[in-house]
């Protein structure tokens, strides 16, 4: 049955929120995108954004039905900040506290407190973002305990109930395309190859089984792997 709630999916044009746009889209009644310009690196995800767009809503009609508007928000001083390899042209390399300098401080945090706000101007009560604690790079903003106590602190402070959903936040790689596949079927599957993007570098020149990337940054390293996995390659 379709929860008659209205979804605010946190859409980057990547892998794992394309994902969840379509968990989103088979379940809720109304479903409206949202992304985040912060100067990232890989830039060329947002160029994905309408694209994924335009072809998820042909693969269903009832999709096409549910799928609203999009958003897209400038949060460039958050790039000015932050000082990563996600933001500056630098070698991505383990720091001293044992996290990767791809982690950008606080980028989760802001990403749900600037969605939520969007959320209750549009009736939207649930969030739907790719977290996950299983197969990533050790952002302590995509655990678990972090979502549920954002959850607690944004509906406490909007006075209103906001749900975060993360259905990728305890499966792996090979299982967020195997949940992809069980969305859509083989299409959706190509759909996440040919049109996606994920790569941290933000390199689209070639083109591997498993989508565009450079082939050899972590976020390309962790797909890769994945879909072998999925595949049954490994």
């Amino acid at each position: 049955m379709t929860d008659p709630r209205k979804a605010l999916v946190l859409f980057s044009g990547g892998q794992d929120s394309t994902t969840c746009l379509a968990w989103a889209l088979d379940r809720y009644a109304e479903v409206e995108t949202l992304g985040f310009d912060y100067g990232q690196r890989h830039r060329i995800e947002l160029d994905c954004r309408g694209g994924v767009r335009d072809e998820i809503a042909k693969l269903r009609p009832d999709w096409a039905a549910k799928l609203g508007a999009d958003h897209l928000l400038d949060l460039s001083l958050l790039g000015q900040i932050s000082d990563t390899a996600l933001t500056s042209e630098r070698a991505i390399e383990l720091q001293a506290n044992g996290l990767p300098n791809t982690f950008v401080p606080g980028r989760n945090l802001l990403f749900l407190t600037f969605a939520a706000t969007l959320a209750y101007r549009r009736s939207a009560s649930v969030l739907v973002g790719g977290m996950c604690e299983t197969d990533f790079s050790g952002y302590p903003d995509c655990r678990d305990n972090t979502m549920k106590a954002m959850q607690v602190a944004l509906s406490l402070g909007l006075d209103a109930p906001m749900t975060l959903d993360t259905p990728l936040m305890f499966i792996d790689k090979a299982a967020t395309w195997r949940l992809t596949e069980q969305l859509g079927g083989a299409a959706l599957v190509d759909l996440v190859v040919e049109h996606t993007h994920t790569c941290y570098l933000g390199e689209r020149g070639q083109r591997h089984d498993w989508g565009y990337g450079c082939g050899h940054c972590p976020a390309c390293a962790l797909r890769a792997k994945g879909f072998a996995a999925y595949r049954g390659d490994a």
